[in-house]
């Protein structure tokens, strides 16, 4: 039905105006009036992508809340180490400790937010937070010097292995990475939903943001295309997404397969999931591993226009390029790889959705 009311709105351009009667032109004059409202709606719902979040998703607004934490955590540090009289020095440790807190506030400030800032900016703010805990750390063996170690002379056996079992208990906690304390949004939604089939039409890029949350052993199917979309907590899923115009956050997944196309793409705390993307920046992974990719296999009647309504339709290879924030060598990373042809699904098609349910 969109597709009829396109062409009819574009057809006046192809009519000469010397062959209309003066009730043909002002009807043609009508159409080209609808055609160019039609268009700036087009522009407008494109440029407002960057506009439809909170005030703290923006670059600027970030950056003013990490340089102020940044400055408030290297002011407790000088004020540590010019400690002098006994009683502040009593407080070192609990204001270190204070500090380090604040550390991480701030990483997990950076990590809320990475869905929408530029590649560079994660780049240096991790850059940062990694000199801060440097400062940390020095500051903590300068100010809390540890004690000499000393062998005791007779060291029963149980309290070796007492101080075997203690040291892997605490490697283990090292290894693990830290549980996000993920904040689900106001926004209409598939959440909390169990071996159900869910699917949505999305009409246009206007309808805003999607949230999909909480769901264990369903299967996803939205088509049309959406402004952003977040996703956490999904287990054993199958997720399958027409173009998103603005960004996908991905929190906590495991065991899931994802098709997905975007303009941007973050990552965090997956584990033994494929990703199919189409994508035109690098996508980002944070804390995960065994995560696999390969390219966008998706298809649907009408996919090919909202690809390129979308500025999605070429294919730009973003999805071998993964940049993993938390491996920093330059060997590759061992946290994803590329999905063998062997092993990737063929085209899915979502197209015939008669046995599904919708919610909102």
């Amino acid at each position: 039905m969109e597709m009829e009311e396109d062409q009819s709105i574009s057809r006046p351009k192809e009519i000469s105006d010397e062959s209309l009667n003066p009730i043909s032109q002002k009807h043609a004059a009508m159409l080209q009036r609808l055609s160019n409202l039609h268009q700036s709606r087009l522009q407008e719902s494109i440029s407002r992508k960057t506009d439809n979040s909170s005030p703290l998703e923006s670059t600027k607004s970030f950056l003013d809340r990490f340089s102020e934490a940044k400055r408030s955590i290297q002011d407790d540090l000088d004020r540590c180490r010019l400690v002098s009289d006994p009683e502040s020095k009593a407080r070192l440790k609990s204001d270190l400790e204070k500090v380090s807190v604040s550390i991480a506030e701030i990483e997990k400030l950076v990590s809320e937010n990475s869905y929408f800032l530029p590649s560079y900016e994660i780049r240096s703010s991790l850059k940062t937070i990694s000199e801060l805990k440097e400062s940390l750390e020095n500051a903590n063996s300068k100010l809390l010097p540890k004690k000499k170690f000393a062998f005791k002379n007779k060291a029963t056996k149980r309290d070796q292995n007492n101080a075997t079992s203690t040291a892997e208990v605490r490697a283990s906690e090292t290894i693990l990475p830290e549980k996000l304390n993920i904040q689900i949004r106001d926004s209409p939604g598939f959440k909390n939903r169990e071996n159900a089939v869910l699917v949505k039409h999305f009409r246009s890029s206007e309808e805003g943001d999607f949230t999909l949350s909480d769901l264990n052993c369903c299967e996803v199917r939205l088509t049309g295309s959406l402004r952003a979309l977040f996703i956490h907590r999904l287990r054993s899923c199958r997720i399958f997404v027409g173009p998103v115009l603005g960004s996908i956050l991905i929190e906590e997944v495991e065991g899931c397969l994802f098709m997905l196309a975007s303009h941007q793409i973050r990552i965090h705390h997956a584990r033994n999931t494929d990703f199919y993307l189409r994508v035109r920046s690098r996508p980002i992974i944070e804390d995960s591993s065994s995560v696999r990719f390969a390219p966008y296999h998706l298809s649907y009647e009408g996919l090919d226009k909202d690809l390129q309504d979308s500025g999605l339709d070429g294919e730009y290879g973003n999805w071998a390029n993964v940049d993993d924030f938390r491996w920093l060598r330059a060997v590759q990373s061992p946290n994803w790889s590329i999905l063998p042809d062997d092993e990737r699904v063929s085209i899915v098609n979502i197209s015939n959705a008669d046995t599904c349910s919708e919610d909102s």
